[in-house]
């Protein structure tokens, strides 16, 4: 019985798929794998994701400059939508609510960076927006 089970797996196992060989890459192309470096600086997917996250970095930093510090730490991320409406993401609802008191400010202070910021809205959670 063992034997007859071999065949029947070794029948229904798919072949592993060939290997591709550099002259498939097409002309111009390189060889081998790229370095991280190239495919963060290039003009591909995994390069724009790195700069819209530098970008939501650097608009934090800047929310965060606008606020005193006990009321920066309760930051916890910061996004520009398309709209206009600029989300501030709170540590927690009482901070928000304190967040809330100085929404003025804290688009008066972004705008210089961030000229389409409109309006600013404010959740509670992680730093998911």
């Amino acid at each position: 019985m063992p034997d007859r089970f071999l065949l029947n797996k070794e029948r229904f196992t798919p072949h592993p798929p060939e290997m591709s060989s550099p002259s498939r890459n097409g002309p111009g192309k390189p060889a081998g794998p790229l370095g991280l470096g190239e495919l963060l600086t290039g003009n591909g997917a995994l390069s724009t994701l790195a700069k819209a996250a530098s970008s939501r970095l650097d608009l934090a930093d800047s929310v965060r400059q606008q606020l005193p510090a006990e009321l920066a730490g309760a930051v916890t991320a910061c996004n520009l939508r398309p709209d206009g409406t600029l989300v501030v993401t709170a540590a927690s609802p009482e901070w928000a609510s304190r967040l809330r008191f100085e929404a003025d400010g804290i688009l008066a202070g972004c705008r210089p960076g961030w000229p389409a910021a409109a309006r600013v809205k404010f959740r509670v959670g992680t730093d998911v927006v």
